[in-house]
């Protein structure tokens, strides 16, 4: 009787799973299916405040930042439709002065370390679990790390890259060559902006082309607004024209987008810290039942509808996180 019992709960689990699935499909599908997402558009397109009267002069300076932001979405595609990155430029992007080789001894120096440690602090583990930490720790931790440091030091690029602009728009509407604003830049603004900037006097003084040295400035800092940046310069080499306009422009959209970042992540602290309380709560339950009745909390993991429970909770679980995910991230 008590084995019915067990293949009728698994049953209504497997059917739980199926209903949930479906529901999740129908709610991604729903505001496809019902005309939502063009109702929504053509709301947008009558509301949108910036189809009222406006100047010629503004409705000209809106086109071209309209279309700076337009090349910097292109760019942006293009970039992450681009090959893979190898480890050495990778290593490049974060800013470490190190080849690859340094780099993986260190990684499997971190991984034997880690195994180390998991190994004295569990000792009853068995090898496959210590073969996967060791492979974690060797080749998943160190490159984690890297990807962070890479997004970090590209953060810290970007929040400095209009005023390193402004100063080069200055300066040409001053008189001073390019080369010389290139120079300030160097000198004065802060990490990484100085150093990569510097690298690029430092090639030009070897007899590097300039337009060489924006490549070689684009493959180390993979922005799109890097990417515009250098090409605005290689055109204005090799066929003129208004060179602080252009910079100017991008100047703009830089600021612009940096003021929609801080109200994005303003208004949405609230959500994300909501979301974070709420991923972390069944967790948080299940160590603390554990520490105090752990016979009661391990019928999960001994038992089929244990399995079956914590499977479909999962599944659910990473549903929701995945949906305040796509609530709270904004493309701008």
């Amino acid at each position: 009787m008590d084995l019915d019992q067990d293949q009728m709960m698994l049953i209504g689990m497997v059917v739980l799973a199926a209903v949930s699935i479906a529901v999740f499909i129908y709610v991604l599908a729903a505001p496809y299916l019902t005309g939502e997402r063009r109702q929504e558009k053509r709301l947008t397109r009558v509301t949108d405040p910036e189809r009222g009267p406006v100047t010629k002069v503004q409705d000209a300076a809106s086109n071209r930042k309209r279309q700076v932001a337009d090349t910097l979405k292109d760019l942006e595609d293009k970039q992450n439709a681009s090959q893979k990155v190898s480890l050495r430029q990778q290593l490049q992007r974060a800013g470490l002065q190190i080849d690859p080789k340094a780099f993986w001894i260190a990684s499997f120096g971190c991984g034997f370390v880690i195994t180390i440690i998991t190994f004295l602090a569990t000792p009853s583990l068995n090898v496959a679990v210590l073969g996967a930490v060791f492979i974690v720790g060797t080749f998943g931790l160190p490159r984690w790390i890297v990807k962070k440091m890479v997004a970090r030091r590209q953060a810290a690029f970007l929040r400095e890259f209009a005023n390193s602009i402004d100063v080069i728009v200055r300066g040409v509407k001053s008189g001073l060559p390019l080369n010389e604003c290139l120079n300030i830049i160097a000198r004065e603004s802060p990490d990484p902006i100085a150093g990569e900037f510097r690298e690029i006097v430092d090639q030009q003084r070897v007899g590097v082309p300039l337009q060489e040295c924006f490549v070689r400035l684009m493959d180390r800092v993979p922005l799109p607004e890097v990417r515009f940046f250098g090409i605005v310069i290689g055109i204005q080499q090799s066929a003129g024209g208004n060179l602080s306009e252009a910079l100017g422009n991008l100047s703009g959209v830089l600021r612009d987008r940096k003021a929609m970042q801080a109200k994005v992540q303003a208004l949405s602290s609230e959500a994300k810290a909501s979301a974070a309380v709420l991923a972390a709560l069944p967790f948080i339950v299940v160590i603390l039942v554990y520490i105090s009745s752990p016979d009661y909390i391990a019928l999960l993991w001994k038992k089929t509808r244990g399995n079956v429970m914590v499977v479909v909770s999962g599944f659910w679980m990473m549903c929701g996180v995945l949906i305040m995910r796509k609530m709270i991230n904004f493309k701008f």
